[in-house]
């Protein structure tokens, strides 16, 4: 549903941007944190000042960071320019945190855990090699991971001058399955990953022991792992990355206009199966229908 004229921003709650509180968005409100850089090359979060020789990856200090997946040049300047403009051909939504966003999947309310078909008539034309390409490098890579099948894309445009970004959070596990996988477009960023300091979520007391393993000294809640999303590049989030650790788009991060294409695929109680299958598997089936036709918008 479109937002009324006079509505500046989408922002509700605790949520605000450039727009609805521009005196407190100039103030630096985050806590400075020790930060780790990921290594695409080794699955590596160092401190990037010990980086010795990124061409054979030769780091000291840091820990395993796995689950994150960094494609760099997954689309072409041709094929990032074509996604941009029939991107932009359709009506953008004002939401949260400054952005504007696009949806392309069923209507979902997660606090209800209800969800239903509503108007989704399949994922743009546009994006259909996208998912194809991701497919054949599974293939090619001869992983145990199945294929891809999303059912939803989310369009996210975040600019500057509105102080677009997302707080730290986790991504839905009800509907939504393991991997996020995510195109971005025109400009670069950081995907930054924190543990939150409570048990918001079983593992995180874990998890932080696996790093305290690696780096002795660090303490909880003082550091974050920073993920560099060139432009043209795609990221795969699962595993501990997805349901541990919490990701954020920092708002300083954000230098120029920057397009995320979030593509999620169904949860294990939403997959279908052979044989007899539950309520939630068959609307899990529709929707892989309707996703898959990939009509011309």
């Amino acid at each position: 549903m479109f937002l009324s004229p006079e509505r500046k921003c989408g922002c509700k709650g605790i949520r605000s941007c450039a727009i609805c509180d521009n005196d407190n968005i100039q103030k630096d409100k985050g806590r400075q944190l020790d930060e780790f850089t990921f290594c695409p090359s080794c699955d590596m979060a160092v401190v990037e000042t010990n980086i010795m020789s990124k061409e054979f990856h030769v780091h000291q200090g840091g820990f395993p960071f796995l689950d994150i997946e960094v494609i760099r040049d997954f689309v072409d300047e041709n094929e990032e320019a074509m996604l941009v403009e029939e991107i932009d051909k359709q009506a953008w939504v004002l939401s949260q945190s400054g952005r504007r966003k696009q949806d392309y999947g069923p209507k979902v309310n997660f606090k209800r855990q209800k969800v239903h078909i509503g108007g989704f008539a399949g994922l743009p034309a546009y994006s259909r090699f996208l998912i194809t390409r991701y497919n054949d490098l599974i293939r090619e890579s001869k992983s145990l991971r199945p294929e891809f099948l999303p059912v939803e894309l989310c369009n996210l445009e975040y600019k500057s001058d509105r102080g677009a970004c997302i707080v730290p959070h986790y991504d839905d596990s009800w509907l939504w399955g393991d991997r996020l996988v995510t195109v971005n477009l025109s400009g670069a960023t950081y995907l930054t990953f924190t543990l939150p300091t409570t048990d918001v979520v079983d593992g995180i007391n874990h998890e932080f022991k696996r790093v305290q393993s690696y780096v002795p000294n660090i303490c909880r809640g003082s550091f974050c792992v920073r993920v560099l999303l060139d432009r043209r590049s795609l990221v795969v989030v699962s595993g501990p990355a997805r349901y541990i650790w919490q990701h954020e788009i920092r708002r300083s991060d954000i230098p120029i206009r920057r397009i995320a294409m979030t593509f999620r695929e169904l949860s294990s109680t939403f997959s279908p199966e052979s044989g007899n299958m539950t309520d939630e598997q068959k609307f899990g089936k529709k929707l892989l229908e309707i996703a898959s036709t990939y009509p011309h918008m």
